[in-house]
C-alpha cells in the first residue's frame, strides 16, 4: 500500500462558516496546533484577487500573506498548502516558490472551465510548487469524460490528482467506479486525493472504503476539524486522525486536535450550524449545487417534501452552476397550481361579505394581557375571527387560513383542526373538508407575495368583507421576538425597510385595516 496523508482544509473549507474571518491569532492557533498533531499537510487559506488583505482573514493574494500564518519551526514532515481557483485568481500575483513556506498549491476549476483550469495548473507547476488538481464535481463527469480527463492530467504530470465530491452526492459504488478509473488511469508517480463532503452522511464510511482499497499508489484524505465547512460540512478529521492511528499504524495526536476543537472550532459551532439536514441530503441524491437547496430554505414557506419534488425537476443542464432566476421560476411554477375554486369562493362570500373580520396573526404580541384583552374585546366587535398560518389557543377562530405548508403541518390532526380550514392551492399537504382557492388569486406582484397576512387580506377583500381588524401582525424589530410562538424562525434580515414595504401593502389591500395591537407595520403612529 502506498503512502497516506492526512490533509486539514478548516482554514479553507471551513471558512465558508464565517467568511475566513478567523482572526489573526485564532487562525495562526490552529495551523500550529494542527501541525503539531502531525497532520502531514494544513491548508492555510484561499489565494484570491481580493482588494485588500486583512490579516483576519485566510484570503490572500499573495503566497507570502499566507505564509505569515506558519510556525517558523514546523515539526518534521509537516507540509503547508493554499487553494487557487483559476476563475479568481490571477497567476501573476504568485511568485515562484523559493524553497521556504507554503509549497504545494491545489487548483479547482468547474467543467465549463476545465481546459483554463489545466493550463493554470500548469503554469503554477512550472513556477516550482507541488500541484494538486481538484476538479469540482467529479460526480458530474461520466466515465469517458473521466478517461479523457485522466489523459490530460497524465501531461501534467502533477503531484496529485484529487476525486473531489463536491455536492455530496457520492455512495460507496460511485467510490470504487472513480476511484478505479483514476487508479487504473493515472500516471502512477500521481499521488491520488479525495474531498468529501456529508450530505449523505458518509465521509466517514467513503473515507474508510477508500483506504481499503489498497490502492499502491500515494494517498490524501482531506478532511476538517470537527467537520466544519461549508453546509453540510466535511470528513471530521478527528474521527479520521484516530481510525488511522488504529487501523494504519499513524500517530496522530488527537488530544491537540480536541484542544484545536475546544478552542477554536466549537464556539463557532454555537453561532453557525453545519453537519447533516435533510434538504442538503436532497441536494446530493440529484447531484445539484447546494445552493438549490439553500435557497429554497431560505424560502421558509417549503417542507422538505416540497423541496424534494422541485430540486427532482432541474435538469442536468442547470445542476453544476446555481441559477438563481431559474430556481425562483421553478419555486413559483410549484406554488402555483390553478384549480376550479368557484365552489369555495361562494362559500367565503357568504361568510365574509360585508362583515367586520378579526384576523389573527401569529405575533408575540398575542402572549401578551395586553393583546389577549385587546382580542377579546374586538371579537365582541368583529362578526367573524380567522386566524393565519396557525390555530391560536387564546380563543377558537371561526376559520384558519393557510398559506404556508410547514406551518399547516404543525398541526397535530383532528385535535387540532377545531375549525374549518382556507387553504391556498399551493399546498401539497390534503385536508378532509378544507376550501381551497387558487395561489394566484391571492399572490401580489413582489417578494412579499407568500406573507400570509396580505394573501388572507386580499382574500377578504375579494369576498367583500366590509373591514378588517388586525392583531398579531407585529413586524420585525432588533432584539424582540416576531411571533408567539418561539420555535418559529424570526428572519434577521428584516428590519425597518421590511416593515416599511409591508404597511404600505396593508394600505393598499383594499379593505380597511385596524390594528389592535402594536405592530410595526401601523404608519399611523
Amino acid at each position: 500500500m502506498g503512502n497516506i496523508k492526512l490533509l486539514d482544509c478548516t482554514l479553507r473549507d471551513g471558512g465558508y462558516i464565517n467568511d475566513w474571518r478567523w482572526g489573526y491569532t485564532c487562525a495562526r492557533d490552529i495551523v500550529h496546533t494542527v501541525a503539531r498533531a502531525g497532520v502531514d499537510i494544513v491548508e492555510v487559506g484561499f489565494l484570491r484577487d481580493i482588494d485588500r488583505y486583512d490579516p483576519d482573514v485566510t484570503l490572500a493574494n499573495t503566497i507570502g500573506e499566507l505564509n505569515r500564518l506558519l510556525p517558523a519551526d514546523a515539526p518534521d514532515g509537516v507540509e503547508f498548502s493554499g487553494m487557487a481557483m483559476r476563475s479568481n485568481y490571477t497567476l501573476g500575483k504568485l511568485a515562484p516558490y523559493n524553497g521556504r513556506g507554503i509549497g504545494i498549491i491545489r487548483i479547482t476549476a468547474h467543467d465549463y472551465d476545465l481546459a483554463e483550469g489545466l493550463d493554470f495548473a500548469r503554469a503554477v507547476q512550472a513556477l516550482g510548487y507541488r500541484v494538486s488538481i481538484n476538479p469540482i464535481n467529479i460526480m458530474g463527469y461520466a466515465d469517458d469524460e473521466l478517461r479523457a480527463l485522466f489523459t490530460r492530467v497524465n501531461d501534467i504530470r502533477p503531484w496529485q490528482f484529487s476525486v473531489v465530491d463536491t455536492f455530496g452526492s457520492m455512495r460507496r459504488q460511485d467510490l470504487r467506479r472513480i476511484v478505479g478509473l483514476a487508479d487504473g488511469l493515472l500516471d502512477p508517480g500521481i499521488r491520488l486525493g479525495l474531498h468529501l463532503h456529508e450530505n449523505l452522511s458518509l465521509s466517514f464510511c467513503l473515507a474508510q472504503d477508500f483506504l481499503e482499497l489498497g490502492l499502491e499508489r500515494d494517498v490524501t484524505v482531506d478532511a476538517s476539524l470537527m467537520g466544519m465547512g461549508r453546509v453540510p460540512g466535511n470528513l471530521p478529521i478527528e474521527l479520521i486522525a484516530d481510525h488511522l492511528n488504529a487501523e494504519y499504524g499513524a500517530h496522530y495526536d488527537i488530544d491537540e486536535l480536541m484542544d484545536a476543537i475546544q478552542d477554536h472550532i466549537a464556539p463557532l459551532k454555537g453561532e453557525s450550524s453545519w453537519g447533516y439536514t435533510p434538504a442538503y441530503f436532497l441536494s446530493a441524491r440529484f447531484n445539484l449545487h447546494r445552493n438549490y437547496a439553500e435557497y429554497y430554505l431560505g424560502k421558509g414557506d417549503l417542507t422538505n417534501r416540497d423541496i424534494n419534488h422541485i430540486l427532482s425537476g432541474i435538469p442536468h443542464a442547470k445542476a453544476t452552476v446555481f441559477d438563481g432566476a431559474y430556481a425562483e421560476r421553478l419555486y413559483e411554477e410549484y406554488r402555483r397550481r390553478n384549480i376550479d375554486d368557484s365552489a369555495a369562493l361562494a362559500a367565503l362570500r357568504a361568510a365574509f361579505a360585508g362583515k367586520t373580520v378579526l384576523v389573527l396573526a401569529p405575533g408575540a404580541s398575542l402572549g401578551t394581557a395586553a393583546g389577549q384583552a385587546a382580542v377579546a374585546a374586538a371579537r365582541r366587535e368583529a362578526a367573524v375571527t380567522v386566524s393565519a398560518n396557525f390555530i391560536p389557543d387564546l380563543c377558537a377562530p371561526d376559520y384558519a387560513f393557510f398559506a404556508n405548508g410547514k406551518r399547516l403541518d404543525r398541526l397535530d390532526g383532528a385535535a387540532d383542526c377545531r375549525c374549518p380550514l382556507v387553504l391556498t392551492s399551493n399546498l401539497r399537504t390534503p385536508r378532509a373538508g378544507a376550501l381551497t382557492v387558487n395561489y394566484d388569486r391571492l399572490a401580489g406582484d413582489d417578494h412579499r407575495s407568500g406573507n400570509s397576512v396580505l394573501m388572507l387580506l386580499r382574500l377578504l377583500r375579494l369576498c367583500g368583507a366590509g373591514a378588517v381588524l388586525l392583531a398579531g401582525a407585529d413586524g420585525y424589530r432588533t432584539g424582540a421576538p416576531a411571533y408567539l410562538d418561539a420555535s418559529l424562525h424570526t428572519h434577521t434580515d428584516r428590519g425597518e425597510a421590511y416593515n416599511a414595504r409591508m404597511a404600505g401593502c396593508i394600505a393598499a389591500c383594499g379593505v380597511p385595516v385596524r390594528f389592535i395591537t402594536p405592530s410595526a407595520y401601523d404608519r399611523r403612529r
